[in-house]
């Protein structure tokens, strides 16, 4: 997707891995999904970098505003899951610093997103997220407006997961609607296992 980005956003490339990585595990870190996925916010610090290396900047596309935000985006077409030498990887950054049974959380919320992923084309959001310094600044807003105008001037849905319920009210300000929820592993005990949200965005058309 080529876009004409705004003053201050760029598109990452294959050097940006760390930062792009960085940014958006800061953005997740109280995220109650992938703080029941991985439990310590560590784990996300080692994760996101390589999935961000190995699979999004390699296959999609993704943005930063600085050092204050950043998404990660996966056109219909790509390869939807990550390689098996990703997946070693990231294996062994769960073994190094998940909590027990990281790594079966991790593979069961990836099957359970891989099973509810809707069958019609789209672009997939990834993950958009700030770090804290930059919340309430329209960081979010800006990586969000280039993206979603070129999705309407060419009829291109949007679809992503919500991990958060505390974000539903901004996602629907840019015109996702919830296509329903599914839990993102087995409950554990008495521990009920967070709600991944499916949210879906047609193509809005553009004014005349």
């Amino acid at each position: 997707m080529n876009l004409n980005l705004p003053d201050g956003m760029k598109r990452a490339d294959a050097h940006d891995w760390q930062q792009l990585g960085s940014i958006t595990a800061e953005a997740f870190h109280e995220d109650p999904v992938n703080r029941w996925i991985f439990g310590t916010p560590k784990t996300l610090d080692a994760v996101f970098p390589l999935l961000a290396r190995t699979h999004y900047l390699k296959h999609g596309f993704c943005h930063m505003i600085g050092d204050g935000g950043a998404a990660m985006w996966l056109p219909w077409g790509a390869p939807s899951e990550i390689s098996l030498a990703a997946t070693v990887q990231v294996g062994w950054a769960l073994l190094a610093t998940g909590s027990p049974g990281a790594i079966g959380r991790a593979l069961d919320a990836g099957a359970r997103m891989q099973a509810h992923h809707p069958k019609e084309p789209h672009l997939y959001l990834y993950t958009l997220g700030t770090r804290l310094a930059s919340r309430g600044k329209g960081v979010g807003k800006a990586l969000f407006a280039p993206v979603l105008a070129e999705c309407d001037r060419t009829g291109t849905a949007v679809y992503l997961e919500n991990s958060n319920p505390n974000n539903e009210g901004f996602y629907r300000s840019h015109g996702f609607e919830s296509q329903g929820y599914f839990p993102c592993g087995q409950d554990r005990g008495d521990q009920k296992a967070p709600l991944l949200q499916m949210m879906w965005r047609a193509p809005r058309t553009p004014p005349a």
